[in-house]
């Protein structure tokens, strides 16, 4: 329902800013000074005291945030913005795909030049009523049975929302993530959404809280997540891959041209990949020998992990592309948590301990090298494979330049992001 989103945590890439961005919507995230008061339903910034109900306007280029309303229009291409993007394809090499989880989005970014979704993700596709039941049902159930029954109820939702996406980036290539988040993010925390899930599955509530319980990780980022979950429950690899293909197939055969990318995330060691990989593709020959039509599609994975940068050569004997996933690979090179980064990130910054905010800023020295060392190794194997960014990196003009410079394919950046990094990309193949 919000049009904007304000937090008191968080950073550029937390998921806060990160989720705002995939729905289009402006976000102001770690602005320190508010004190929200739950019980009196008010926030206090700088002795300024607002209620529940109070417009307040953001500014999401600067951070600022107005007292009152704020009148507002969508952006677009049109005069000497249009000018300068055409000009921009006249020189460019890099090019740009988008973040995008919506036909909305995926539409959106089209507009503004994008030429393929770099980064789908298919979590934020669970949280509808109806299908977060049935994915709380999946993750709940103690068999593979009970796994598998809520997957039947999940394919359709999934296949729908692929098959929009696929429609609104007919002809481009379209890099869908399979499920990457810690399931402890799906799971109700609160008892009546405990209760309405013991009756859903008709088992007791304490067998709810019990199974609640016991997937609490005490670090979820670096816990059971990524391709971690498709090795342990390849039942969820396979129904998202009947999902994924399933959709281009019916587009097919509707007179559209679908350009399917599978993409495994977290891997660390080239036979994580290569599991995932065996179940991706006998899950594809079934449902095109069943369908009688089959589809050009690649498999391949997310660079986020250090060791996979260093072992890049070995993963690329199997994978067809990289993408790396620059706010994990920079979360983990540092050692530091993007949604914790707030509390020291503003002394560091005056310290000049860090010149930027490594999250918003690439950090060439460090995390550049592993995505260049990376992506030498990966074609001294394969030499055609294809390379490219998906954190919000690539949308930041120093970071896109350095893209360019150390030969990836394309970046990929949010909606509202791609004029940016088209802008960038054209000016690096100009400073050359």
């Amino acid at each position: 329902a919000a049009e904007g989103i304000l937090t008191a945590r968080g950073g550029m890439t937390s998921h806060a800013a990160v989720v705002a961005r995939g729905m289009g919507k402006c976000c102001v995230s770690g602005a320190g000074a508010i004190n929200i008061d739950y019980k009196a339903r008010t926030i206090e910034i700088d002795g300024t005291v607002l209620k529940e109900g109070d417009y307040i306007s953001l500014n999401g280029s600067t951070g600022d945030v107005y007292q009152g309303e704020v009148p507002t229009k969508a952006a677009e291409v049109s005069g000497d913005f249009a000018k300068l993007m055409n000009l921009c394809d006249k020189y460019t090499r890099l090019k740009v795909r988008t973040n995008a989880d919506t036909p909305h989005d995926a539409e959106v970014a089209r507009g503004f030049g994008a030429v393929g979704i770099g980064l789908c993700r298919t979590e934020h596709m669970f949280f509808d009523n109806q299908k977060i039941i049935a994915m709380r049902e999946m993750i709940l159930a103690n068999d593979v049975e009970g796994r598998k029954k809520a997957l039947a109820k999940l394919l359709p939702y999934q296949k729908a929302d692929f098959k929009g996406i696929f429609k609104a980036m007919d002809g481009c290539p379209v890099n869908v993530r399979l499920l990457d988040p810690p399931l402890h993010e799906f799971v109700p925390h609160d008892l009546k959404g405990q209760e309405e899930m013991a009756q859903a599955m008709g088992v007791t509530v304490e067998y709810i809280r019990q199974r609640v319980d016991s997937l609490c990780e005490h670090n979820p980022m670096l816990g059971h997540r990524g391709c971690r979950l498709g090795n342990t429950y390849p039942e969820i690899t396979e129904m998202q891959t009947q999902a994924i293909l399933g959709a281009a197939v019916e587009l097919k055969k509707e007179g559209y041209d679908p350009h399917p990318e599978i993409m495994v995330p977290l891997t660390g060691i080239l036979y994580e990949f290569e599991a995932q990989e065996k179940v991706i593709r006998k899950a594809a020959a079934e449902l095109f020998e069943k369908e009688g039509v089959e589809i050009p599609f690649k498999v391949g994975t997310m660079i986020e992990i250090p060791r996979a940068a260093l072992t890049a050569d070995k993963i690329a004997s199997k994978a067809e592309y990289f993408s790396f996933g620059t706010n994990d690979l920079t979360q983990m090179t540092f050692g530091y948590s993007r949604d914790d980064i707030a509390s020291f990130l503003p002394v560091y910054l005056e310290k000049k301990i860090l010149k930027v905010d490594p999250f918003q800023v690439l950090d060439q020295n460090g995390v550049g090298q592993l995505v260049e060392m990376a992506v030498e190794k990966g074609r001294s194997v394969r030499p055609d494979l294809k390379c490219g960014i998906c954190g919000e990196h690539g949308g930041e003009p120093s970071s896109v330049k350095f893209c360019h410079k150390v030969g990836l394919n394309y970046v990929s950046c949010s909606p509202f992001r791609v004029p940016i990094a088209r802008l960038a990309a054209a000016q690096a193949a100009i400073e050359e």
